[in-house]
C-alpha cells in the first residue's frame, strides 16, 4: 500500500510563553505571577499559555480560546464564548474570550512556542476532540466558578479536551522551570463530566501546575 494514501491523525500541544507579543498581557501575567509566588512562599515561575492543532485526513484545526478579536467569528470557526472577570462586564465585546476551531486556522504566537508536543496519532480520539470543542465548559475566565481549586482559563480549556478524548493527560507538564495555571482545573472537571480511568485527577497539593513542585 502507498504510504501517501494510509489516513494520518494528530493532536499537538503548544506551550506558549504568556503574552507572548503582547507587551500588556507579559507585565500583568509576571505581576500576577510574582504575588502569587509571594503569598505560596515559593519562587516565581515562567507562565504559559496553551494551545491544540489537530490534524485529521484531509484538515487541520487550530483549538484555542483567545480575546473575542471581532464580530467575525465564523470566520475563525467559534463555537463558544464566555465572560472575562464577570458575568456583568462579559456583556461588553472586550471582557469576552471565544474558543475556536479553526479549520486551517493560525496560532499568532506559535513560533514562540517553547515546546510542542504529539499527545495523540490516534484518529477517533482526534476527531472525539473536534466534535467535544463546542461543549466545552464556558464559566468566567480567571475564576474558580466550578469550584475546581484553581482559575478557568485556556490551560483549563486544553486539559479538559485532551481528557475528555481520552489522552492520557497524566504526564503532561509545561517546560521546566514553567507553570500553567488552570490546568488542572480542566482535569478536575472533566473528571467529574465523563470519568477516564487513564486520568490522574490532581489533588489540592498539586493544584497550580506545576513548577513549584519541580
Amino acid at each position: 500500500m502507498n504510504d501517501d494514501l494510509i489516513p494520518t491523525a494528530r493532536i499537538d500541544l503548544l506551550w506558549i510563553p504568556l503574552g507572548a507579543g503582547a507587551h500588556v498581557v507579559r507585565t500583568s501575567g509576571r505581576v500576577f505571577e510574582a504575588l502569587s509566588a509571594r503569598w505560596q512562599h515559593r519562587a516565581a515561575c515562567d507562565l504559559y499559555h496553551s494551545a491544540l492543532t489537530v490534524t485529521v485526513p484531509g484538515a487541520r484545526f487550530v483549538i484555542e480560546m483567545t480575546p473575542v478579536l471581532d464580530a467575525d467569528g465564523a470566520r475563525r470557526g467559534v463555537v463558544a464564548e464566555g465572560p472575562v472577570g464577570t458575568r456583568l462586564a462579559g456583556r461588553l465585546r472586550v471582557f469576552r474570550y471565544e474558543i475556536h476551531r479553526w479549520r486551517d486556522g493560525i496560532i499568532p504566537d506559535e513560533n514562540e512556542a517553547h515546546s510542542v508536543i504529539s499527545v495523540s496519532d490516534d484518529p477517533s480520539t482526534a476527531t472525539r476532540l473536534l466534535d467535544l470543542v463546542p461543549l466545552v465548559p464556558t464559566p468566567v475566565w480567571g475564576r474558580d466558578e466550578l469550584a475546581a481549586g484553581e482559575m478557568w482559563n485556556s490551560n483549563s480549556v486544553t486539559s479538559w479536551l485532551l481528557a475528555c478524548s481520552g489522552v492520557d493527560v497524566g504526564h503532561i507538564r509545561p517546560p521546566d522551570g514553567g507553570r500553567a495555571p488552570g490546568w488542572d482545573a480542566g482535569i478536575v472537571v472533566a473528571g467529574r463530566m465523563r470519568p477516564n480511568p487513564r486520568v490522574v485527577t490532581p489533588t489540592r497539593r498539586s493544584l497550580g501546575s506545576v513548577c513549584p513542585a519541580q
